[in-house]
């Protein structure tokens, strides 16, 4: 966390404090309520507020209430364009290992399927191996299924870009119609399943992150053996596995998570 300034500048703190009760209101608020709320006299408030209005931080109607400007938006930007999702990521995927013992991947969207950028591996003697840069077949994996589900604008689309539904396992989905319907099933509950379906001993779940407006920028992941990752065993750390999903997606700018 930043380190206070021994000396804090009081005019900025002030600033800042109107800017924080804007950001906290739907609304608007008025010269007289602003100041109130921050403890400072109307005229001290009007003067604070005209130079954030003149710069472009806040913003109003004439004789409207104040909120706050577009000035923002463009500063928001800039630093979530700055960010690496890796670095986001890295302590939820951690703190998902230790809560749920299993392997955490973290997956980006690619054109055809999603790629490894990140995992943690669990610490049991029997665990799933992940590998950078391995791409998840966009059908027969969670990760995959949430990028289809997510990427795109129909569920006609998602399967369309998947392609030929090539089998890997008995359990793999060939039926692009099977596929769309599980696609649905995704989008309605929020995250993605896959149980022998890419490979015949490996279970997963996968979960999207997202960021500004909505966009899927990421996929956050479990996996490990069948024999231990159950259907019982999956249910039992869904919860955390959107937990930190949605985390991540706050910490992206995204709006609120799975």
């Amino acid at each position: 966390m930043p380190r206070a300034p021994a000396r804090p500048v009081g005019s900025v703190a002030r600033a800042l404090a109107l800017l924080d009760e804007l950001a906290a209101s739907d609304t608007g608020l008025g010269v007289s309520e602003l100041a109130r709320r921050i403890g400072v006299n109307a005229s001290t408030a009007s003067r604070l507020l005209a130079t954030l209005e003149h710069d472009g931080y806040v913003a109003r109607e004439p004789n409207g209430p104040y909120r706050l400007g577009l000035k923002l938006v463009a500063l928001a930007d800039r630093a979530l364009a700055r960010l690496d999702i890796r670095e986001l990521a890295r302590a939820s995927l951690e703190e998902l290992v230790a809560a749920t013992g299993e392997t955490a991947t973290l997956s980006v969207p690619g054109e055809r399927a999603a790629v490894t950028v990140d995992f943690v591996p669990s610490s049991s003697s029997v665990s799933s191996v992940a590998r950078l840069g391995r791409p998840s077949i966009a059908h027969a994996t969670a990760a995959g299924k949430v990028m289809l589900a997510f990427a795109y604008g129909s569920t006609e689309a998602a399967v369309t870009t998947a392609g030929e539904l090539a089998p890997f396992t008995e359990r793999t989905i060939t039926d692009p119609a099977a596929l769309a319907r599980e696609l649905e099933a995704v989008r309605t509950d929020g995250y993605a399943s896959a149980v022998g379906e890419r490979e015949p001993d490996l279970a997963a779940l996968a979960a999207p992150v997202f960021g500004r407006a909505g966009a899927l920028v990421a996929i956050l992941g479990l996996q490990g053996p069948d024999s231990r990752l159950t259907a019982a065993r999956r249910d039992a750390v869904r919860p955390a596995l959107l937990a930190a999903a949605a985390s991540i997606t706050r910490a992206a700018g995204g709006p609120g998570g799975a």
